[in-house]
């Protein structure tokens, strides 16, 4: 069996997934080479979109308890690049971690963020199969819950997520599979997807280096730590297990920057085997 990274690797001098991890742990381990420049504290049951610049770090922070958040990342200058899920998946794993990267789509395809710090990094696989910041699932949305409960709930990590963008002039239609980050998810012997009790705790902490100029936003997820069903016999209001989430940006000093360039677009510019017509005066 071939790993997904051995197949893309460059024979001997390694490959388009290869990873500087001195750089990263030196820009991410100097505390003294940042500078916080934004921080706040979104709410429960509520989404906020922020920028982070190129160059910077960001971290996710567990205020006051284990909560879920819903993450989308966008190019700040063109919200046509954005995350794609699937890619990373395939080009990183299910479950993301230090040193991952979280890649755009198509025409882009280059890391948009490279993980730097995890504090649930030792987690690993629990008994069950669980792993914690996945890719495996989507956001909660005000249509499945329509469907499954025949109720309307407009605080869906979905409708979060879409609130928190507007102010940038993007949409429903911008808002896009997320990563999950502090939540632990796998998939059982029938190849099911499941969640489990979010195992973080207060302080917990998720950070990232920013390759290009982004735009994130993040949804506090109604269910709060996942650990009350929101679905079936069982389920009730999770409001006593919803906790807020902090965010905070760093400015990292230039020298610590000098061997770092952000990532190009994606080489290919061919038209896919198709010829234009001529014009012919």
């Amino acid at each position: 069996m071939v790993s997904t990274e051995a197949a893309y690797q460059a024979n001997e001098g390694g490959g388009p997934l290869d990873v500087d991890k001195a750089f990263y742990d030196r820009v991410s381990g100097s505390s003294g080479g940042r500078r916080l420049v934004d921080g706040f504290t979104i709410p429960i049951r509520s989404g906020r979109a922020w920028e982070v610049p190129a160059g910077h770090l960001c971290r996710i922070v567990t205020v006051d308890g284990p909560q879920v958040g819903d993450f989308n990342v966008w190019n700040r200058h063109d919200p046509r690049e954005r995350l794609w899920a699937a890619r990373t998946r395939q080009l990183q794993r299910a479950h993301v971690s230090t040193y991952d990267r979280l890649w755009s789509n198509l025409p882009f395809l280059r890391p948009m963020l490279t993980i730097t710090d995890d504090t649930l990094a030792d987690y690993g696989t629990d008994a069950e199969g669980g792993r914690v910041h996945d890719l495996l699932g989507t956001r909660c949305d005000p249509y499945v819950n329509r469907m499954l409960t025949g109720e309307d709930f407009d605080f869906h990590c979905h409708s979060n997520l879409v609130r928190a963008v507007l102010p940038y002039g993007l949409t429903e239609f911008d808002v896009h599979d997320v990563l999950n980050i502090f939540q632990c998810t796998g998939l059982n012997e029938n190849d099911q997807y499941f969640m489990k009790d979010c195992p973080a705790r207060p302080g917990d902490h998720f950070e990232f280096f920013a390759e290009i100029d982004l735009l994130c936003a993040l949804s506090t997820c109604p269910g709060g730590d996942l650990s009350v069903p929101m679905w079936g016999p069982d389920a009730h209001d999770p409001v006593e297990v919803c906790h807020p989430i902090g965010i905070e940006v760093y400015e990292v000093d230039d020298e610590l920057l000098e061997d770092w360039t952000p990532p190009e677009r994606a080489a290919y510019h061919n038209l896919h085997g198709m010829n234009l017509p001529a014009w012919k005066g």
